[in-house]
């Protein structure tokens, strides 16, 4: 069983969808109806009341079908049985209506009355869409719709069998039942009165139920067209009919006279349709039954007593004897003759004689087609009403008895009126169809009354005239012999409506234009109008002769024959129009006489205004002619002549109309200037020349108009349009401009009303935004239009006939207030403070803005609707209490269900809004998208319902419970319905949610909501719209844009929650690995199924693999397609001068802003705005061509509009390609938020990251790489590699997660999860074709150059190469059990990627080295950063010296050191650029050290032969003193860019001079011409200010960069100042003074209770000091071995002949010092580095707390949270201990030759020593050479190197990790010595 929702729901997308059904919706819909078929067989047929059920029902305990018992309270108790005595329902459907209304409403916390009602509205809402289904069923086959016919015919076999079932029986006492005052009709006296619709408002049972029995009533009048209605349905609709029309002198509503026309028409389409599907050979369903016949004419013409009952009784007897006559015909023609067929002839005969007695034209006139009710009931029926009357009166008119009649009537006429010369005013003044006792007696005639029934029938359906000769054949009869106006008044009325149409127009035309009347034509009417302009014209001559009098019944003819001319002027062909009136100037002449009544010079101004579009010669003819004979008003410069004139339009309004209270001539005097103004093209003079017609309109007609007297109340509203419309116009067509602002220069002489400017200084666009903001008359008066209320207008829009003209002024006052609104601010400002903006006037009563915005409520006119929300944007963007004001006037609830209802309505619509402005839908989502940042309250935390009374973000939104535009987007966006209509409301409701769950007050309620289980929202689309197929570009281009952008938002919403949701909420915890597992497609870690959250959405065995596809790699597939082009390339078709005329309005700048060409969209899009450049295009070929504008000209003109249209065309396909180019950048970018988001916060609980993170990698690559990408999307594609690539990074040092054990192995931290060497390979060759494709920019490649970078970073050895390689070997030695895994493996599987990677680059060498090269020498200084770190990575993994040689070859080289000696800083070096160029120097330096390092010598060998020194030695940023300061970073304000200029300049080019120092050979110490150690010792001299610094440095408070570059200075000296003989420049002096405070430091004891940042600190101080003393003691090596240099004992002072004056030299005891200090080293670094060995071994055995600990003394980053498990904890402390391990075992490695040289220096020193002892023997010194020291020092220091060396014996390989044989036997001869030195 089909829900009665969900069965409309499918009924309105298969049928009323803009685009035919699909074959999916076809099914759909006829499963569906099949399905509902027994529903519809009962049509609201409801189990009654049983008394078993409610004893269950009070049982507290009811099970429903389907599901578990239900328990109740006393108050569920309660209303299921009030529901059942108000409802006549079963108990057991009650609970159930509790229950639905429970979900749909959320009761909980309301009270039982609330309760009741709204379960009570939900049963009326699906009685309503049941019914409101088969209306729409109905409608699909009787209604042309454009349905294919074979989807037509099932429905209709469907409904055929229905109503064969009985269904048409049901419908008419349904109508009967629904309307008695019982439970099952409209509800008894006990009953509850009120109940709550669909959208939580409160409205009367009985107006619903009326509503239903109406749209039965329009089903009933549908079904007789589908299947023939059968006798006893056409008493029981006639007898229903009598019934409903005895209740209208009752209660007179509109809903009830609606449901009397119903069954009226019923019956009458009964009989007509009937008769006419008779034939010969098949008989008439009504009249095959002689006895019906008999009896139910013997009903029809029983006379009643209530003539209500009776009008409508014509009516059907009218219907009853064209169907006798159709009949008769038919036995006719069969040629059988019988009794029953005379019996017929007699009922016609008496049938007619009642049909004209009673003048049925007449009551059908009066009682239906030109009530309020009829005018304003549904389109469709009126029109399917109408087009039966036309058959009607087409088949009464087409037969002889009616036309003998209708002939008899005619002449009845003819001798009952007077005739043309017996007429007087008098006789009209009231009504202009009685002039005689004997006319009143009677009332209107028959014939007259005819001939406005066939007027009121083709009114409103002119195509119903085509091809109907018999209409014609009664026209040509009517128009002959007309002796009197009465008569030939209705004539020409008659005439009037069939000229309606384009042929009803030129038929009409022709009529009078020919001889078919003898005295009816056009020339009658030109005649008549010259004879009395002669004649008045002679009595103006005639001195103290009076104007005669006009007769009446001449006016009145001519009123119809103008009324002619304005039709068929209004309608005729647009080319042949020109030609049929070519002199108008008689309708002009008689404009000035006082004498010719208001009426008749109305119709003359109608018929003029028609005119005024016919050409543009003609507009300037008809301005011309009003000028010279029209009644005077002040216009332009003619003022004062015209002043002087008495009767003027003043005087003809306020004393001949205003006293009559009719106003013709005034509303057709405005009408015509509306008409001529609005074709005005020249707006130079910005309306001045129509002040006067303004001021006329402003005093004497729109100021005074609310207290003057109306007799027609249709004249007023008539009145209100015409001055509206002419405000409307004067601000639309005037802009403001800056010179405005001073037109109000002196506020004070204009602050009274008698003290206004002068006329000729006015503007009416000044005046008439002085009024609105000083709240004077047009306002007030606008506002007394509108502030009657939503509410009253309704009523009086469908009771009153002229309704829709209320309904017109309503719209532009509207207008007008949003155009004020539009202005005036720019003024405001400006003039303040007499005039105000006009927010400001209107808040002066809040109930001007509670009424203004109430407007959303009006539902019969989109534009109003579109006007009130505008307005609503406008303020909420003004005002900034306009919320408070909403909730303090008590307005904000209804408002709040006002727009709810008014999305609602947008919702069910069915066909496509073209213009998004106009889609009141789309104005809502726009409004509150807009206001969603604005402060709060703002009209979107009202309108969504957030809760105002506490504070927005801690609201708990509850849509289900509150109606509002929350419940009904959600809605919305849960069902996704009407995909082709509501696009735009699915993608701005999609923005809508991004920007709550965005902004910081509505986030965290939002999102919330949104992640609740009940909805399921975060994933619930990305399997409909998310990776559903794009619509076609060429069928549904519109659709395809907003179906971009609407996946677009939904990304960016999903980015939100996995960015910032709360993952303490198990709602949002889950919601967020939903999603990762639904996007992604892969396990979550820890989880037993597939995907977590698949099992609700998909069967679990398709997630059986553990990577699925992905549904990210399906929305990059939907995205790849070749942008639509967006040049402004024109079409070629247009001619060249054409051409340029376009190209010039679309590029000029001017036309760029408002009231330019260009607009933007609600998207933010920049397009062409097509109406204003048609309207440019004209005024630009019109000043081209001025002959456009001649009657000659058509041929030029027709080419011009075809230019013109191909344009207009083209311009609207760039617009669409533009949207839809920027919709698919839109999703692009939605999809790169959430795959970066994903990588960088939410990865981590999915398994498989890797291979996750390379699909979405090589996809990207792979799509970047297509010739289909644009640059801009190959930009967005790359930075989402670049993301990949840095994870897949991050991811080989993650823990392993997904282990079953918790413990954790070495093999852990080798065996990551990394790509293999092919899939490596895959990404660098995409990503060689991405640097190569065709399209590229700087930009692109600088992001494809660090993904590049980053890929090579990867592909190096993850293990830290500072971990020797045989701990790690020792560390997996027992963990292999027998696996062929070891550490030389993985280095042969690096290798061979390297040189694969080698090959792929080898191949496209030449490109990429053109690209690279290219940028690193003509691009910005970041793209030739990047490029040289690129040509970096290159060499790295370069073979056989290719690229260093292409290098060479190129020129590259070389043109990098021209570049590097030329750097300067102009700017003192503090700016950007200075800091960019830094930038490219350090990366052109590190290119040359990488050569150096890469290729040894050989690559130093080619740097040294380009001139390298002299490069380096002659760039002046080494030089630049602002790099080489050491200050106070809090003094200096550059400090940090110094700073910069230290690690960027200095170091690197020190670290280039080091390496190539690697040049110098030793074995040619003597050799003077070693030119490379002249050169580098010149460098050093050259920079001697640096070094000194350098040197100079105080080594404890170095910091590491310092510590690198005195290492590096301390290095370049060693190798090369040997050489030099002169030490002027006392490096030596200050590498001595360093030895001295280096060698004599202490070590520290450490301490665990220090800080972890001070150990850390501590290790890498210790490693930086020791390297230090490692390079200091290699010189002093080289010193001792190769210069012969000699140290003493202790400080004792120096007679060195060599050594200058104040020369300090290291001693041996300063060495002894530092081996001490190295052994203290040495074990305490192997002792740490055993324990840490142990401890790894151990790590799966230590407790919690043991490895937080180590955790803790490890590592001083936050690693670790609170939820990690042991595993992941255990994993880190391992990684963290091999880090340290590394560092000790670099110490290690570091120290052990820095002993080694200590031990060496010592050893040559007591080898060489002679020693001298006194008379006694003893020895007193040791000499070297000249020189001695004391015994006592000789005995101390041998005594403290005693110790040392047998701490150094004692040391342990196992622990050192070294092969300590040859160490050890040094440290046995140094011993040795020692000890016989020590024994001397």
């Amino acid at each position: 069983m089909v829900s009665p929702k969900q069965l409309l729901s499918t009924i309105e997308s298969a049928l009323l969808g803009s685009s035919p059904p699909t074959p999916a919706q076809r099914i759909e819909l006829m499963h569906a109806i099949r399905k509902s078929l027994s529903s519809l067989q009962s049509l609201l047929s409801y189990p009654p009341p049983k008394p078993s059920d409610r004893a269950q029902v009070q049982s507290r305990e009811v099970r429903l079908p389907d599901s578990p018992p239900i328990s109740l309270d006393d108050q569920d108790v309660w209303i299921a049985l009030k529901l059942s005595d108000d409802l006549h329902l079963n108990e057991i459907d009650c609970v159930r209506l509790i229950v639905s209304a429970n979900q749909e409403w959320s009761l909980m916390g309301r009270d039982p009355l609330e309760i009741l009602r709204l379960a009570a509205g939900l049963w009326y809402t699906e009685r309503r869409d049941l019914i409101t289904a088969l209306y729409t069923l109905f409608r699909a086959v009787v209604l042309d719709q454009g349905l294919e016919a074979d989807i037509v015919s099932d429905v209709q076999k469907y409904l055929e069998d229905l109503i064969n079932a009985g269904l048409r029986q049901r419908l008419i006492s349904l109508i009967k039942e629904l309307n008695r005052e019982e439970s099952v009709g409209l509800g008894g006296p006990n009953c509850e009165r009120y109940v709550l619709d669909s959208r939580g408002a409160l409205v009367e049972r009985q107006a619903v139920v009326c509503r239903e029995r109406l749209i039965l009533g329009h089903c009933l009048v549908l079904s007789v067209l589908v299947v023939r209605t059968s006798p006893k349905d056409v008493k029981d609709i006639f007898s229903t009919l009598k019934d409903s029309a005895a209740e209208l002198s009752q209660s007179n509503t509109t809903l009830k006279h609606q449901i009397t026309f119903s069954l009226l028409f019923s019956v009458v389409i009964a009989f007509v349709s009937d008769a006419l599907s008779a034939a010969p050979d098949k008989t008439s369903v009504l009249s095959c039954d002689a006895s019906f016949r008999h009896e139910f004419h013997e009903i029809v013409m029983a006379v009643g007593n209530d003539p209500n009952v009776e009008g409508f009784v014509d009516g059907v007897r009218l219907a009853w004897a064209v169907h006798l006559m159709l009949i008769l015909d038919v036995i006719a023609a069969t040629g059988t003759v019988s009794n029953a067929s005379s019996n017929d002839l007699g009922y016609l005969h008496s049938c007619l004689d009642v049909l004209f007695s009673n003048n049925v034209f007449q009551s059908l006139l009066e009682k239906v087609l030109r009530t309020a009710a009829y005018q304003n009931d549904d389109e469709d029926m009126i029109y399917v009403y109408n087009g039966y009357l036309h058959k009607l009166i087409t088949c009464f008119l087409s037969q002889p008895l009616a036309r003998d009649k209708v002939k008899e009537s005619k002449e009845k006429a003819m001798s009952m009126l007077s005739h043309y010369r017996m007429a007087s005013s008098h006789d009209f003044l009231h009504d202009s169809n009685l002039n005689s006792q004997q006319a009143i007696e009677t009332g209107p005639l028959t014939f007259v009354s005819l001939l406005e029934f066939v007027s009121e029938i083709y009114q409103k359906e002119p195509e119903l005239l085509s091809g109907n000769d018999f209409l014609w054949t009664f026209v040509n009869f009517a128009g002959e012999d007309h002796t009197n106006f009465q008569t030939l008044s209705a004539f020409l009325n008659m005439l009037s409506t069939l000229a309606c149409s384009q042929e009803g127009a030129s038929k009409v035309f022709e009529l009078l234009q020919g001889k078919a009347f003898r005295s009816v034509g056009w020339s009658t009417l030109f005649d008549c109008l010259s004879i009395y302009d002669e004649k008045f014209k002679q009595s103006i001559q005639t001195a103290g002769a009076m104007l005669p009098e006009f007769p009446e019944g001449d006016a009145k003819a001519l009123v119809a024959y103008l009324n002619v001319l304005q039709k068929v002027i209004e309608n005729g062909n647009p080319i042949e129009r020109k030609k049929w009136f070519p002199d108008i100037e008689p309708l002009f002449k008689l404009l000035s006489y006082e004498n010719v009544p208001p009426y008749l010079k109305g119709a003359l101004r109608n018929a003029i205004a028609t005119f005024v579009r016919v050409s543009p010669v003609l507009k300037d003819t008809i301005w011309s002619y009003l000028e010279q004979y029209d009644l005077p008003v002040v216009v332009g410069n003619n003022a004062q002549q015209m002043s002087a004139q008495v009767y003027d339009m003043q005087f003809e309004l306020n004393e001949i109309e205003a006293r009559r209270e009719q106003y013709p001539s005034t509303i057709s005097f405005l009408n015509l200037l509306n008409a001529l103004i609005a074709e005005e093209r020249d707006v130079s003079d910005r309306g001045r020349r129509f002040i006067g017609i303004f001021r006329f309109i402003y005093d004497h007609v729109f100021g005074p108009f609310p207290h003057r007297a109306y007799a027609d109340p249709c004249e007023k509203w008539q009145l209100v349009v015409a001055c509206l419309q002419h405000f409307h116009m004067i601000l639309s067509m005037y802009d403001i401009k800056d010179e405005d602002i001073d037109s109000v220069a002196d506020l004070s002489q204009f602050s009274t009303p008698t003290q206004q400017s002068p006329l000729q200084m006015q503007l009416p666009v000044l005046e008439l935004l002085k009024d609105f903001m000083s709240g004077k008359t047009v306002f007030r008066n606008i506002m007394g239009i509108l502030l009657p209320g939503v509410n009253s207008v309704i009523t009086e829009r469908t009771s009153q006939i002229y309704g829709q003209l209320l309904e017109k002024a309503l719209q532009l006052s509207l207008e007008i207030i949003i155009l004020v609104l539009e202005k005036d601010l720019f003024l405001s400002d400006f003039w303040r403070p007499l005039y105000q903006p006009l927010d400001v006037i209107l808040a002066q009563d809040h109930n001007q803005i509670v009424a203004l915005l109430e407007y959303v409520r009006y539902d019969f006119q989109l534009q109003i609707q579109q006007c009130s929300i505008k307005i609503m944007s406008i303020l909420s963007s003004r005002m900034v209490g306009l919320v408070q004001l909403l909730l303090k006037s008590n307005a904000a609830s209804s408002l709040i269900e006002d727009y709810a209802a008014c999305l609602e309505l947008r919702l069910e619509e069915c066909q496509i809004i073209e213009n998004s402005s106009d889609d009141p839908g789309v104005l809502i989502m726009q409004l509150l998208i807009d206001n969603v940042s604005r402060p709060a309250p703002n009209v979107t935390h009202l309108l969504l319902k957030f809760d105002l009374d506490t504070t927005v973000e801690r609201t708990v939104l509850q849509p289900k419970y509150h109606y509002s535009c929350l419940k009904v987007i959600l809605e919305i966006l849960d069902e996704l319905v009407k995909p082709d209509v509501n696009a735009m409301l699915h993608e701005f409701g999609f923005q809508l949610l991004y920007e709550l769950c965005l902004d910081p007050l509505t986030c965290a309620p939002t999102m919330d909501l949104l992640s609740n289980k009940k909805y399921q929202f975060f994933i619930k689309h990305l399997d409909t719209i998310g990776i559903a197929p794009l619509p076609k570009r060429n069928s549904n281009q519109a659709l395809r844009i907003s179906s971009l952008h609407q996946r677009a938002w939904l990304l960016k919403l999903l980015v939100i929650e996995l960015h910032v949701g709360d993952m303490s909420s198990s709602n949002h915890r889950d919601a967020s690995q939903s999603i990762l597992a639904h996007l992604l497609g892969g396990k979550i870690v820890g989880s037993t199924d597939g995907a977590i959250s698949h099992s609700s959405l998909k069967n679990g065995a398709e997630y059986t693999r553990t990577i699925s596809k992905s549904k990210v790699l399906e929305l990059l597939e939907v995205l790849q397609f070749k942008s639509p082009d967006t040049t402004m390339k024109l079409p070629q078709i247009v001619s060249n001068l054409k051409l340029e005329l376009a190209e010039e309005i679309l590029g000029n700048p001017a036309t760029s802003g408002k009231g330019g060409v260009y607009y933007y969209s609600e998207r933010g899009d920049r397009l062409i705005d097509l109406a204003s450049l048609r309207d440019k295009l004209w005024q630009k070929f019109n000043s081209v061509y001025p002959q456009l504008s001649n009657f000659a000209s058509e041929v030029e003109l027709n080419d011009v509009r075809e230019t013109i249209q191909q344009l207009l065309r083209w311009g609207w396909k760039y617009n669409k390609n533009l949207e839809e180019q920027a919709a698919q950048l839109h999703l692009l970018t939605g999809w790169s938020q959430i795959v970066e988001v994903s990588a960088s916060r939410r990865i981590s609980s999915l398994e498989n990251r890797s291979e996750i993170l390379f699909q979405v990698l090589d996809a990207s690559l792979s799509a970047s790489a297509s010739p289909d990408c644009s640059l801009k999307m190959a930009s967005i594609l790359c930075q989402v590699a670049l993301t990949c690539m840095a994870k897949l990074r991050d991811e080989r040092f993650l823990c392993p997660g997904g282990l079953d054990s918790d413990s954790v192995s070495c093999l852990d931290i080798i065996m990551v999860k990394q790509l293999s060497n092919g899939a490596c390979q895959s990404i660098l060759f995409k990503l060689v074709m991405a640097i190569l494709r065709h399209e590229s920019s700087e930009a692109l490649r600088r992001r494809q150059y660090a993904l590049l970078l980053s890929y090579f970073q990867y592909c190096r050895h993850m293990l830290d190469p500072d971990v020797p390689t045989t701990v790690l070997q020792n560390l997996i030695l027992d963990e292999q059990e027998g696996e062929d895994l070891d550490l030389q493996k993985m280095d042969k599987e690096k290798a061979e990627l390297a040189r694969a990677n080698f090959s792929i680059l080898r191949k496209e060498a030449q490109s990429i080295l053109d690209l690279v090269i290219k940028d690193a020498t003509q691009g910005s200084e970041p793209g030739k950063t990047i490029s040289l770190y690129v040509l970096d990575a290159l060499i790295c993994i370069d073979h056989e010296r290719y690229f260093l040689s292409q290098l060479q070859s190129r020129g590259f080289l070389r043109s990098c050191f021209v570049s590097i000696s030329n750097v300067s800083y102009q700017d003192g070096g503090h700016s950007l650029d200075s800091l960019q160029r830094a930038c490219t120097l350090e990366a052109e330096l590190a290119l040359l050290l990488r050569i150096s390092h890469k290729y040894g010598k050989s690559g130093a060998q080619v740097l040294y032969s380009m001139g390298a020194l002299e490069h380096i030695a002659s760039c002046r940023a080494i030089s630049f003193q602002g790099s080489l300061r050491r200050v106070d970073m809090k003094i200096q304000r550059h400090a940090a860019l110094d700073f910069d200029k230290q690690r960027m300049i200095i170091t690197p080019m020190l670290r280039l001079v080091f390496s190539l120092t690697s040049l110098v050979n030793t074995a040619e110490f003597f050799e003077v011409k070693n030119k490379i150690v002249r050169e580098v010792i010149d460098f050093v001299k050259g920079h001697q200010r640096l070094v000194d610094q350098v040197l100079r440095e105080d080594v404890s408070e170095a910091d590491e960069l310092t510590m690198e570059q005195i290492n590096l200075v301390v290095g370049i000296l060693s190798k090369v100042w040997p050489y030099e003989e002169n030490d002027e420049y006392g490096f030596v002096q200050g590498l001595f003074g360093m030895m001295c405070v280096l060698f004599s430091h202490e070590p520290e004891n450490p301490s665990f209770a220090r800080s972890v940042r001070y150990l850390e600190n501590r290790r890498k101080s210790e490693l930086n000091s020791f390297r230090l003393c490692f390079s200091l003691s290699s010189y002093l090596y080289f010193l001792v071995t190769k210069k012969s240099l000699r140290l003493q004992v202790s400080d004792a002072p120096s007679d060195y002949h060599n050594a200058p004056v104040g020369l300090q030299q290291p001693t041996l005891n300063l060495l002894g010092s530092l081996l001490n200090s190295v052994t203290t080293a040495l074990e305490r670094a192997a002792e740490e580095k055993s324990l840490l060995l142990n401890k790894i071994r151990d790590i799966n055995e230590l407790s919690r707390q043991e490895v937080d600990e180590i955790i803790n003394m490890c590592s001083r980053k936050d690693y670790v949270s609170s939820s990690d498990d042991i595993q992941k904890r255990r994993y880190i402390a391992m990684v963290e201990m091999c880090q340290v391990i590394g560092s000790r075992d670099q110490l290690i490695a570091l120290l052990v030759p820095l002993a080694e040289h200590m031990l060496n220096v010592i050893l040559i020193h007591f080898q060489d020593s002679s020693v001298k002892s006194d008379a006694s023997g003893t020895m007193k010194t040791i000499t070297y050479g000249a020189k001695s020291d004391s015994g006592d020092d000789i005995s101390l220091l041998c005594g403290k190197l005693i110790s040392t060396l047998e701490r150094l014996e004692l040391l342990s390989e196992d622990k050192i990790g070294h092969n300590l044989k040859v160490f050890r036997r040094l440290v046995t001869s140094v011993k040795e010595m020692t000890i016989q030195r020590l024994a001397l």
